[in-house]
């Protein structure tokens, strides 16, 4: 099959299997007229890749991976795969304590501000020339 129908079939867009491609996540025969050609089993591979992928594996881990997979994108145990794995756990957990402890900064920044802006309004002359205490 042809890169358009491969993309059909799958849901992704042409540039992205050409991405993959490029990535050596698929090996497509070239025809004569330098066409890709793409194997029926490509497609269960394409989906295997966007399941790895939205797990948040990069590329260069799921090379690694996707010969180990199965129809499901089950992990069968291949060498150095367990390992590959458990390192972008490791990464993504890192990700997940940076981003959590960000999210806390800005919570504290927000409430702080907020904080200062009801003792401003409390304290500050109103629009009209008055203070705040004046207002009827």
């Amino acid at each position: 099959m042809l890169i358009g129908e491969l993309a059909e079939r799958t849901g992704t867009n042409e540039r992205l299997l050409r991405h993959y491609e490029r990535a050596g996540l698929l090996r497509p025969e070239r025809l004569p007229n330098a066409y890709r050609a793409y194997a029926d089993s490509d497609v269960a591979a394409v989906r295997r890749i966007r399941a790895l992928l939205a797990a948040g594996l990069p590329t260069r881990v799921i090379r690694q991976v996707l010969p180990c997979t199965t129809g499901t994108a089950a992990v069968q145990p291949c060498p150095g795969v367990l390992d590959a794995l458990r390192d972008q756990l490791r990464a993504l957990e890192q990700q997940s304590a940076e981003l959590a402890a960000a999210r806390e900064v800005l919570r504290e920044t927000i409430a702080g501000a907020e904080g200062r802006r009801r003792d401003d309004q409390q304290y500050s002359p109103c629009r009209s020339g008055r203070t705040c205490d004046d207002t009827p």
